[in-house]
């Protein structure tokens, strides 16, 4: 019996939120329910301007990465991307080959095809050697390939590794790598695809064709306190490299004047091109401070800003101050120094967007597939994350879709409706993931790099017709496992669910291991076999890291990585038995957190008055829905059921009401659950809905309606 709970909010939590945010107070209590009462969390959910996300030059290797590939451009150097076969490294090879293709640069890209492990491959290496290669580039993978890339340094090969994975103790060498998750990577969040790193570098070497690119700037400003009855003077400096901070200093004089060589200054600033808002202002100021002798080489951005941004002309710091978005979301109260800083990084981002406008229009392209890439790899929908999917949605839903996408949307009757993250999840994401998984990563690659339109549309073709056969391995793989799957569960003491079968396509093991540890809400692993080697998928749930658990094994595996909820790996099919033993004896320390499988979290009661398509509206402010940010659940009260049947194909296994809101009747839907009519409830019953809100296109009409979650028969 599952236990319906609905958080009780402050009202004074609600309020602030509303005050500050500008929000109705059904979202700011939504948002305090959910716990994003952090300005830098709700930024994500209220904003969708691409200046919100991170600069990739965070990432502490990400100058030498683009340097390199500059290199490479520069002396004509054969260039090698190695993908991954999912999703995330097709898409992630894309943005890269269109990258660098358009660079000039003599690059090509290679992907797991059949049977071919996981990761980079000493073949891969070979081969490319073989070619005079020079540079290899993994997307998606390469963390975990420590002797390949020590291979291709002995043939003079140089690596530049672009993933996201959790990182081994020993990281490959040499290698050049930006990977979010690793501890001194330098980047403020972790939890971007492999695709979304890729992006990050695109984004960087587009920027390095800029002025800006490794110039070394200061910003001054300088503000009168007088509120001690005599005027101080605060000035304030940032230091900047690629528009990120690299230092900072204040200092308060208290008498003036005074020497520049008496304060800290003259050696900070000495050598510096030196920008400042406000020439005059700034330059009066200083002389008050230090007297007419002091020389300072300024240059007033003002001007050049105000000829971009027109509104901002004959604003001072102190009004922009308070007008700054970014200072909104801030934790601290803003600063002169801190809306400079701000406005100068939309003005020179501004510049180079009009400079490049071809740049522009990729990453709008660019940034669709990063999307996918963060839908399909279960990205946590908050953060930037948030931003790269809105956008995608945004060009989407505009009908600007990117060459390939575009196809395979029209193949899947997705054109001329509005187009969800829960859409491209469940209908782009699967069927370019089976061409993956069934050993045919190249397609989904053409299909995105393909210049003729009707080579596109028979590959898109081709797509489908293996999630079609993808579909019916995965129906086969359910039913191969299912007594084994059961018996499991008592051997590993209800930690741990293990499924070994040879029958089971290697394609699905990700899939059928997902599906079971859903089922027993226990970490789950699949294994089924590859010629000489066994190859295993791990789902993980309820606080067990899977990597973790597999880093356990020590040299055991050929090859292993993965995420925390996911993994793969390979070992010797001749160490079955020992594979075993090692199963049993590491799952007998796991140590599961409490299941939340029984507890319904409900995001707001919905009186009837309320119960209107204009919940929809409500929805589209929490979108995109995915990992971390599950689709809104709403709860009502005493509804009466005017109509009800069941359906499906064959056996009528799906319920469909028709419940009475008041003003507006709503069709509702309840997935596998066409049993409960006239057991559990009945036509003419007074129920309590628990449901989600969309919109149900038909013929070209967009119907609202509800998704049920659960019903009971009110009190």
């Amino acid at each position: 019996m599952s236990i319906w709970n609905k958080t009780s909010v402050s009202k004074a939590d609600v309020e602030q939120l509303q005050k500050r945010y500008g929000v109705d107070a059904l979202t700011a209590s939504i948002m305090t329910r959910r716990g994003l009462t952090n300005g830098n969390d709700i930024l994500y959910f209220i904003e969708d301007d691409l200046r919100f996300q991170n600069s990739p030059f965070l990432f502490s290797s990400m100058e030498d990465a683009v340097d390199r590939i500059l290199s490479a451009q520069e002396e004509k150097e054969k260039v090698l991307i190695f993908g991954d076969r999912d999703v995330d490294g097709v898409s992630a090879t894309t943005v890269l080959f269109d990258c660098l293709s358009s660079m000039g640069i003599d690059v090509s890209y290679r992907l797991p095809i059949g049977d071919d492990a996981y990761g980079l491959s000493m073949v891969a290496v070979d081969d490319f050697a073989k070619e005079n290669g020079n540079l290899i580039i993994t997307v998606d993978c390469g963390i975990s390939n420590t002797q390949e890339i020590s291979h291709a340094g002995e043939l003079g090969i140089d690596v530049i590794v672009l993933d996201h994975h959790n990182p081994p103790s020993n990281l490959p060498a040499p290698a050049i790598i930006v990977d979010p998750k690793l501890q001194d990577s330098g980047y403020p969040f972790a939890d971007i695809s492999g695709c979304a790193v890729v992006y990050k570098v695109v984004n960087a070497i587009r920027f390095s064709k800029s002025e800006w690119y490794k110039q070394e700037l200061a910003l001054l400003n300088i503000t009168e306190d007088s509120t001690k009855g005599k005027t101080d003077y605060v000035i304030e400096c940032i230091k900047l490299r690629n528009l990120i901070p690299t230092g900072r200093i204040t200092e308060t004089i208290h008498e003036a004047p005074i020497d520049i060589f008496d304060t800290k200054l003259f050696s900070y600033l000495k050598g510096q091109a030196i920008l400042v808002w406000d020439e005059g202002n700034i330059k009066n100021l200083l002389k008050d401070i230090f007297g007419s002798k002091a020389e300072f080489n300024i240059m007033d951005m003002r001007p050049k800003i105000a000829s971009i941004m027109p509104s901002t002309a004959a604003l001072p710091l102190s009004h922009l101050m308070n007008i700054s978005k970014i200072a909104k979301y801030g934790n601290h109260p803003p600063t002169e120094m801190g809306a400079f800083y701000n406005i100068l990084v939309s003005y020179i981002n501004e510049t180079i967007r009009k400079a490049h406008p071809q740049d522009a229009a990729q990453e709008e392209q660019d940034l669709q597939l990063v999307a996918l890439a963060a839908l399909a790899d279960i990205m946590p929908m908050k953060n930037e994350n948030r931003l790269f999917v809105k956008q995608a949605l945004s060009s989407i839903n505009k009908a600007r879709i990117r060459p390939g996408l575009m196809e395979l949307m029209s193949v899947v009757n997705m054109l001329g409706k509005k187009v969800t993250s829960t859409d491209l999840s469940w209908t782009i994401v699967s069927n370019l993931n089976a061409a993956g998984r069934l050993g045919h990563p190249e397609l989904a690659a053409e299909l995105f790099l393909q210049k003729d339109p009707a080579l596109r549309e028979q590959t898109a073709l081709k797509i489908v017709e293996l999630n079609n056969e993808r579909k019916q391995l995965s129906q086969d793989a359910l039913a191969y496992s299912a007594i084994q799957a059961e018996s499991s569960l008592s051997a590993y003491s209800h930690k741990l669910c293990l499924v070994i079968d040879e029958r089971i396509n290697r394609g699905v093991c990700g899939i059928l291991a997902g599906r079971l540890m859903s089922k027993y809400d226990i970490p789950t692993i699949v294994v089924t076999f590859v010629e000489d080697n066994a190859v295993g998928s791990m789902r993980s749930c309820r606080g067990v890291k899977a990597t973790e658990f597999l880093d356990k094994f020590g040299s055991f595996f050929i090859n292993h990585g993965g995420h925390n909820a996911a993994a793969g790996f390979s070992f010797e099919r001749d160490k079955l038995k020992e594979f075993e033993s090692l199963v049993k004896k590491y799952s007998d320390d796991i140590q599961l957190e409490a299941s939340k499988s029984d507890i319904i979290d409900i995001d707001a009661e919905i009186p009837h008055t309320y119960l209107t398509p204009n919940l929809l509206d409500l929805t589209d402010k929490f979108e995109p829905f995915g990992e971390a940010n599950k689709p809104l659940l709403f709860m009502t009260k005493k509804i009466k059921i005017l109509e009800g049947h069941c359906l499906g194909k064959g056996e009528k296994t799906h319920l469909k009401l028709l419940v009475d809101g008041g003003a507006y009747k709503w069709p509702a839907l309840f997935w596998n659950e066409g049993e409960r009519l006239n057991r559990d409830f009945c036509v003419g019953d007074y129920v309590d809905l628990l449901f989600h809100v969309e919109r149900n296109v038909f013929n070209g009409a967009e119907i609202p309606q509800i998704i049920l979650s659960d019903i009971k028969k009110s009190l």
